[in-house]
């Protein structure tokens, strides 16, 4: 758990919300926020042009989770409102997070509110999915 700072994939169509009508894989861009203890940064968006070039993949096809990945070198967590059968091939590459949020800005804020737990699912070579509540201003 030695890394400050984790490179952290949104999946999006607008840039302000979440993809939320389908899996992570068909998301149009990826935004890249670089998140610690102490804050966050915005680093880039990257079109899923990968994907785009092929619509005919069906879900679960190694192809789209290795277009995908290719899409997102350099990234530790993928953060996503909905996974699909590929979320097995992912893990062996990312950190899997599933937010309940539709705001790509409070999903930012809890990831960063939860970035411990992420960091240390990042050194776990068996992967699990972490999944994690909507924003709460209170806190």
């Amino acid at each position: 758990m030695g890394r400050e700072t984790l490179v952290v994939a949104f999946g999006t169509d607008d840039g302000v919300n979440m993809k939320s009508d389908d899996h992570c894989g068909q998301s149009k861009y990826f935004y890249l926020y670089e998140i610690s203890d102490n804050g966050y940064t915005f680093i880039e968006e990257r079109e899923n042009i990968k994907y785009s070039e092929d619509r005919t993949r069906k879900h679960g096809d190694p192809g789209k989770a290795k277009a995908v990945s290719s899409v997102l070198d350099g990234v530790d967590v993928i953060v996503c409102n909905n996974f699909g059968p590929n979320i097995v091939r992912i893990l062996k590459k990312f950190v899997a997070v599933v937010v309940r949020e539709k705001s790509l800005e409070k999903s930012v804020k809890i990831i960063k509110n939860n970035i411990d737990r992420i960091k240390s699912e990042l050194d776990n070579p068996n992967r699990k999915v972490i999944i994690l509540k909507p924003y709460n201003r209170n806190k």
